[in-house]
Parts: C-alpha cells; sequence; structure tokens
C-alpha cells in the first residue's frame, strides 16, 4: 500500500477551478468530490481524523495527504453535522486566504453557530449536494455521484457573489446543478423531501418486522420503494434530524393528523364519509407527486411500459441495447425480482408520444409485455 495518489488527470480546459482543493473528510462525499475534481486535472488535498479513512480515499485516487505549504483556492467541510461549525471555524482559522464551504445536509445552524462565535463568515458559504448514496465510506465514493444532482448554494449578506462564486465553479465543475438558496429556504426544502420522508420510510420498514411469517415473500416494487432509503446509518440521521427538528416536526405533525383521519375511516370503512375520506386521500397523493420534477426538472409525467425478461444472463443489458437501437430514450428504468423466480419485471419510462411506438416495436421483436399505462 502506498500514499502516493493516482497521477492527476490531464488538465480539463474546460474546468472553472485552479484548485488547489483541500477537502476535509474522506467519507462519500468528500471522496467522491476529490475523485471528480482529480478528473478534471484538480490538485486534491485531503484530511481526515481517521487514519485509515484517509488512506483508502488516498489509495482510491481521491486526492493526497496534506502538505507543508498547502494554500487552496477552496476547503469543503464534509464532514459528521454536529461538528461542521467547529471543523469550519478551524479551517477558515487555518487558511485565511480561502474561501471554505461544507457539504452537511442543514445550513441554519451551522452559520448561527460561526457568526455567534465571531468567524469570518465574509469567507464562509454554506453548500449542499442533493447526492448520496445508501452506503458510506471512501469505497463507496464515485466520481459521478454529482452528476446531474442539485447543489443548493446557500448564500448569505456577508459573502460577495464574487468571492462565493468558486463554490459555484465546484459544483459546476463536479457535474452538478447549481441552485441559489436562502439558508432557511433549503432547510425548509430538506425537511419534505429529504428528511420527513427517511423517517417515514425507516418507520413502514420497522412494520416489516412484524410481518407475519412467509409475507415478505409477496413483497414487490411498492413496498421496495418506500423502504428503499430505510438502509440508512443510525448515527448520521440522528444528528441530520436533531439539527433540522423544528422545520421536520411539523411535517410530521400533518402527516400524523392525515393518518388520524384515515384511522378513523377504517374503524368503518362502509360508513358514511368513510370511503370519500379514502379517496381524497389518495387523490391528495395523486396531486403531490405531480408536483414532483420529472428529468430535467420538468413536471411532465411519463408512459411506463412494464416488461417481462428471463432470469439469465445477458436479458437486461439486450433490453436496454435495442431500445436505444430503435432510438427511444428511456426516463427512467426500475428492476424488481422475486426469489426464486424465473423472470424478472422491467418497468421502463418513456414521454407519453414514444409509449405505443415502444410497445409495438418491443412486441414486433418478441418481447413480453406485461402492462403500459400512463
Amino acid at each position: 500500500m502506498t500514499d502516493a495518489p493516482a497521477p492527476l488527470a490531464e488538465p480539463d480546459i474546460d474546468r472553472r477551478l485552479r484548485g488547489p482543493v483541500r477537502v476535509v473528510g474522506a467519507g462519500l462525499l468528500g471522496a467522491s468530490i476529490g475523485l471528480a475534481l482529480r478528473e478534471k486535472g484538480v490538485d486534491v488535498v485531503l484530511d481526515d481524523v481517521s487514519p485509515a479513512a484517509l488512506a483508502l480515499a488516498v489509495d482510491y485516487g481521491a486526492g493526497r495527504r496534506p502538505a507543508d505549504g498547502d494554500d487552496p483556492e477552496l476547503v469543503v467541510v464534509a464532514v459528521p453535522p454536529d461538528v461542521v461549525a467547529a471543523v469550519v471555524e478551524r479551517e477558515l482559522a487555518a487558511y485565511p486566504c480561502a474561501v471554505v464551504t461544507d457539504v452537511a445536509s442543514v445550513k441554519t445552524g451551522p452559520l448561527d453557530r460561526l457568526v455567534a462565535a465571531g468567524a469570518d463568515v465574509s469567507r464562509y458559504i454554506g453548500s449542499h449536494p442533493m447526492a448520496g448514496r445508501e452506503r458510506s465510506g471512501p469505497t463507496a465514493a464515485r466520481a459521478d455521484l454529482f452528476v446531474g444532482r442539485p447543489w443548493v448554494i446557500a448564500g448569505h449578506d456577508a459573502i460577495t457573489y464574487q468571492r462565493a462564486a468558486v463554490v459555484e465553479d465546484l459544483a459546476l465543475d463536479v457535474g452538478a446543478t447549481v441552485v441559489p438558496m436562502a439558508p432557511e429556504s433549503h432547510d425548509q426544502a430538506v425537511a419534505y423531501v429529504s428528511h420527513a420522508p427517511q423517517l417515514v420510510s425507516t418507520l413502514m420498514a420497522a412494520r416489516l418486522q412484524d410481518a407475519p411469517e412467509g409475507s415478505l415473500d409477496l413483497a414487490g416494487g411498492g413496498v421496495r420503494d418506500v423502504t428503499r432509503i430505510a438502509a440508512s446509518d443510525p448515527g448520521l440521521w440522528v444528528q441530520i434530524i436533531g439539527a433540522n427538528a423544528a422545520r421536520i416536526r411539523p411535517v410530521l405533525a400533518d402527516l400524523r393528523d392525515d393518518l388520524d383521519r384515515v384511522l378513523h375511516a377504517l374503524d368503518d370503512p362502509d360508513g358514511t364519509g368513510s370511503p370519500r375520506t379514502i379517496a381524497e386521500t389518495i387523490a391528495a397523493g395523486n396531486r403531490g407527486v405531480e408536483r414532483l420534477p420529472g428529468k430535467h426538472g420538468t413536471t411532465r409525467r411519463f408512459a411506463r411500459v412494464v416488461v417481462l425478461i428471463d432470469d439469465t444472463p445477458g436479458q437486461l443489458a439486450a433490453l436496454l441495447t435495442f431500445i436505444g437501437e430503435i432510438g427511444i430514450n428511456l426516463e427512467d428504468m426500475r428492476l424488481e425480482h422475486s426469489p426464486g423466480a424465473p423472470i424478472g419485471i422491467v418497468e421502463v419510462s418513456v414521454v407519453p408520444e414514444q409509449e405505443q411506438r415502444l410497445v409495438d416495436e418491443l412486441d414486433g421483436r418478441g418481447w413480453r409485455i406485461a402492462a403500459a399505462w400512463a
């Protein structure tokens, strides 16, 4: 094992950052930032309180170890939420010419603590890439983790646009889409789209512990979709939820009220008003889903085509290759397979005007279509 990082890529003429960029925290986000920047030819300096995490990230090519004389233009703090403010304050003091950002999922708390501590927040601006994986640590890092994903930059009055531009350069260099937001607006938004959904997913997954023996053999796409993010790190989420509790609680309280209405209806499902309550609940869910942005930030809904494939090597690749060869662009895809079943279920999403052509082409080539609907 060697401490020497892999050679830098040839400098990318399209890159915005000059470097060096110092990344504090060599976990999933920090190492992924390092990998993405090094692909652009940026000099990345990694640091971490864990020697093992740092050694792994360096071995994987996410950057090099710190050296005397390092003078970064940008410091990225990618550490657990409960120590973000302390680490940012330390980095601001250690590198007086650098802009410092952090990538924690809550933005108002660190800024408030830094202001209270008298830190130079004219060189600090929080940011948050809306990207991640269920796995953690440097071995889970990917250079393409941020491609096409929103990267929030949480501006405040104490920093100028010109100075903050280096954080925008970071987001663009790793392939993300910049989304300017005030810290308070960001924290309210993630309460709805990330933090409350994490708890809902977790609570539903916890109910599966009590499912009768054999019930989970029937699990399909619905329960898998609802519980996908439940396999998350408890220690990390204790910190995230605690930091944004004031904004998460009202969302969950409203959800509790909705659930109480449904429970009341289920006490007498044929009673007066009960069918209406259930119908209105489902319809409200339909309206909420329609507000979610689709591909490229649009609210357009897609048609879905379900194809049955044999559970043999190469079948999924052959299907995707065929769809590409006929010139139809996939907007989304989901794969489902029950243990012991001889087939897999592939749900592909396309723009509605391509649905019938896709069905006809697949049918003509002998693929088995289970369903198609918009």
